[in-house]
């Protein structure tokens, strides 16, 4: 029945008291894409999503986070059982410590917080993956950080990395190309989502006849 890919999409949210978080730009829209398109490729998709408006693709099974640390925790307990993983997410690089408790009340006045790095998820999965799984990073820099960008995809030993511009976050297309470890595998060119998307998908292995699956989801709750 295709192969078994996990999809990770959308922002990471880092709570700063019970009610104010940071966050970043990402609608999400990529990674439900690619996950839309490897569906009809006919593979097993899981889904896993921050907090974004808009409905998830038929035929996938969806896991709802919100923090790095759910995000994870996820792709810990998933990632050795699949084939494929196409990191879209928008992964928060810092969080806050420690995280104010209850509603900071803003007749306190001015308030100091500090951020700290999150996890390198992505570059773990790298060190931890098995030979025969492909990895798809996304990277957001401006067209002329393509050497940086190889970088990235070698730190994070991964087969493919698609290089978005900054425009991309929330926008219905991407300027992107695909770069592969051999080279560029996909011209930088404005796309829509879901033409890019079906070049990732593509990218995964031999596409087969899509099933017709209801959606199964995950709700992760904020403690």
């Amino acid at each position: 029945m295709g192969m078994r890919v996990i999809v990770t999409a959308g922002p990471t949210r880092e709570y700063i008291d019970t009610v104010r978080f940071i966050t970043n730009a990402s609608s999400g829209q990529m990674g439900y894409a690619c996950a839309d398109q490897a569906v009809r490729a006919g593979h097993q998709v899981s889904l896993i999503t921050g907090p974004v408006a808009i409905a998830p693709p038929t035929g996938c099974e969806v896991v709802s986070i919100v923090s790095v640390e759910e995000l994870q925790a996820e792709l810990d307990r998933r990632f050795d059982a699949c084939d494929a993983l196409v990191m879209t997410a928008a992964v928060g690089d810092f969080t806050v410590q420690p995280r104010l408790a209850g509603k900071i009340p803003r007749a306190a006045g001015p308030v100091t917080i500090t951020l700290v790095p999150t996890p390198d998820v992505l570059g773990y999965l790298g060190r931890r993956r098995r030979n025969d799984q492909v990895l798809v990073g996304f990277a957001v820099e401006d067209a002329n950080d393509i050497e940086k960008a190889y970088r990235e995809l070698s730190a994070k030993n991964c087969d493919y990395l698609v290089l978005n511009g900054p425009a991309a976050m929330g926008a219905k297309e991407s300027e992107a190309c695909i770069l592969g470890r051999e080279g560029l595998v996909l011209d930088w060119a404005r796309r829509s989502k879901t033409a890019l998307a079906r070049e990732v998908v593509g990218l995964l292995g031999p596409a087969k006849t899509a099933t017709t699956k209801g959606t199964k989801h995950t709700k992760k709750t904020r403690e």
